[in-house]
Formats: C-alpha cells, structure tokens, sequence
C-alpha cells in the first residue's frame, strides 16, 4: 500500500484526512514540522500532504527543508489551505508544492488529487529508472553516477566518515573484442556488472558502469581496509567466472582496480579523490593486470 504523510498541527483535520484516505493508502501523521521533516527522511512516502499554518516551524519553512534534501526533493507536496487563502497558495505553487486542496475538506476532491499525484510521481519515478540506468547491464549508468556522487561526497564531509572511490575495467577487454566479436564482449560486461554489483548491495554502496568496460563503485563508512577487503573479494569472484580470454591475451577473463579511502574535507574536492582513484587502477594495470591497489585515508599503499 502507498504511503502518504499528513503534517498538520490540528487533530480534527488531520484525522479527516485520513478518514478520507485511509481506505487506499497507508497513512502516517505528523503533529508538528519538525516531527513532519523527521517522518519524510526516514519514511518511503509517495506524496505529503502539508498545512500551511502551523506553529513554530510553518508549512513553507518545512516545504524548502524537504526541496533541499536528496532523500526527500522528489516527493510531491500537495498544501492545505483555505478557501480563500489565494496568496500562501501561489506562494507555496512557486516554492514547489504540486497542488493545493482547500478546507472544509470535500472527500472527492481529496481523493482525486491525490491519486492523481501519486500515479504522476510513479510515472516521474519510472522514467528516471530508466533515464539512469545502464541498459546492457542494468546497473546505474554515468549521468546516475554524477548525480549519486555529488550528494554522497556533500553527506559524507557532513558526517564526518570515510568515503571510498574505486575504478576499474576490465583487462584486456579490446583483445577480447578483437577474438570473439562484440556481442561475446557486451556478454562479458554484463558477467562482470552482475557479479560486482552482488557485492555491492548495502544501502551505503553504489556501483555503476562508467563507459565502455569501465566501471566506478562508491563505499561510504568503511575503514580502508574494510573497503579493500571487499574489492578484493570482487576481484577474485570476476576471475572465478572462468570467462576464457583469447589464450594470446590471457586465459580468463579479469579486472584490474584502483581505489583510495578518505575522510572528506572541503579543501580536497571528490574530483581529486577520483583521479587519485583512476591513477591508482593503472598502475594495478602496470603491475600485472588483476590487481588491487588501494591507498588508506592517510595516503599510504595497503
């Protein structure tokens, strides 16, 4: 069932609300902004319904919170007002609230607004799946990465914690094309994608394709040694696929790795970091091929 989550200081309303909804969706309540806020970062709602009036923080105070954080931005809000509350309606339509619906509440009008709003965020959300995702492997693709990269990098110097780039490709993967044509190496791409991305499934990880055979994986509050742990078993399950190579290339089918873990810091942007990363994935490749080489927070080789 659908979540939605009311935020309004009156309990008359808010229990109207629900009356009217309840029947469709799973309907939460908040009493105060700030309690509306904590709901919205932790819950997965399709749609808030927000009072503008309220005390302490008020509905637009908590309209721009929820337009400013990643987890919440997309979620629509539909105001509560009254009927001839014309102007906090158009200033809430110009902060980014989607509609409005007015008391006393009319029952029908509630509820086709709100299907209405929660089939479009679906329909928002679908498409955005599929405008970031990588169609051959199915994992993120490199404008999802972009995105995803920015927001974690900004939360990670937030809290305080480490934060891990790793780059890598796959070895040797123009021979491999050359030997057995380019549908047998799409193949491999997508042997490889699946079996990282298996190792890659916590909340605080993220994997995605970032051209041709290469691929980014971002791990956020894991020590350096816990991180390369993990790629490292990552490397070694890629060669344990047995894929064989073009036997002048190599015998399997490998990945080579670079990857640095740092504590963020203002001074030192996410695009040195990923340098740093990329630089270290070809000297994996100047070592031999299938290898990982990582450096600690500290900038010293494990």
């Amino acid at each position: 069932m659908e979540k939605i989550l009311v935020v309004d200081d009156s309990p008359l309303q808010a229990a109207q609300l629900e009356a009217i909804l309840e029947s469709e969706y799973d309907v939460a309540v908040a009493r105060t902004a700030e309690e509306g806020l904590r709901l919205a970062r932790g819950g997965d709602y399709s749609l808030i319904l927000l009072d503008v009036v309220m005390p302490g923080m008020d509905g637009f105070t908590l309209l721009k919170k929820l337009q400013e954080e990643i987890i919440t931005q997309s979620v629509p809000v539909i105001l509560i007002t009254s009927l001839s509350d014309v102007e906090h309606e158009q200033h809430g339509l110009v902060l980014g609230a989607v509609d409005y619906i007015t008391k006393p509440f009319c029952a029908p009008v509630v509820r086709a607004r709100v299907n209405t709003h929660v089939k479009l965020y679906h329909y928002r959300r679908q498409a955005e799946r599929q405008s970031m995702t990588d169609q051959l492997t199915g994992i993120a693709n490199r404008r999802r990465y972009e995105r995803y990269s920015a927001a974690k990098w900004k939360e990670a110097l937030r809290l305080g914690v480490p934060f891990s780039i790793c780059m890598f490709d796959i070895d040797r993967f123009k021979a491999y094309n050359d030997a057995f044509g380019h549908p047998a190496g799409d193949r491999v791409i997508a042997a490889v994608a699946k079996t990282a991305a298996s190792h890659l499934q916590r909340s605080t990880d993220f994997f995605a394709r970032y051209g041709g055979e290469e691929f980014v994986a971002l791990l956020m509050g894991d020590s350096s040694r816990r991180a390369f742990a993990q790629l490292q078993k990552i490397r070694q399950a890629v060669e344990d696929l047995r894929i064989p190579h073009d036997p002048a290339a190599a015998p399997w089918v490998t990945v080579s790795i670079g990857g640095v873990t740092t504590i963020p810091k203002a001074e030192h942007p996410y695009e040195r970091m990923l340098k740093i990363a990329d630089t270290l994935l070809y000297d994996a490749k100047k070592l031999g091929r299938n290898k990982v080489v990582w450096v600690d927070e500290g900038m010293k080789p494990l």
